[in-house]
């Protein structure tokens, strides 16, 4: 296992863009629309890593609701993982609290589901398998 991305919910992806490509120098691999999801992203590569700015697309995506509450800042990080069914089911047999018992499509033509924070000392974990 290993870190896929470090994902940052933003209002405006092309205002925040500003600071990681032209301040931070981060190379953008892709700006994506992802509808299921209800989020803009903007990936960008780090390493063997990535670094996603998330920008919703509606006031009522879990992006949105996220800001509005908590601000602008870290979403989630994401761990690669090499069998997503498993990994759910080991862990609901272990007694961690999922948001995603299946896996849905994610941004980078990944599977992703997420684990709920509460599981995670308030940390929200996803999980993705390319």
């Amino acid at each position: 296992m290993n870190i896929s991305h470090i994902a940052i919910a933003v209002k405006d992806i092309s205002k925040s863009l500003k600071i990681w490509q032209d301040v931070l120098g981060l190379k953008l691999i892709k700006i994506v629309d992802v509808p299921e999801q209800q989020v803009k992203v903007a990936v960008m590569e780090l390493g063997d890593t990535h670094i996603e700015l998330l920008e919703p697309l509606s006031s009522d995506s879990s992006v949105a609701r996220f800001i509005e509450k908590k601000g602008e800042g870290l979403h989630h990080i994401a761990l690669t993982v090499e069998d997503i069914i498993c990994t759910l089911e080991n862990l609901k047999r272990s007694g961690v609290r999922l948001i995603d018992e299946k896996p849905r499509k994610g941004a980078m033509d990944s599977q992703i589901a997420f684990i709920h924070p509460q599981s995670t000392g308030g940390v929200l974990i996803e999980l993705c398998q390319k």
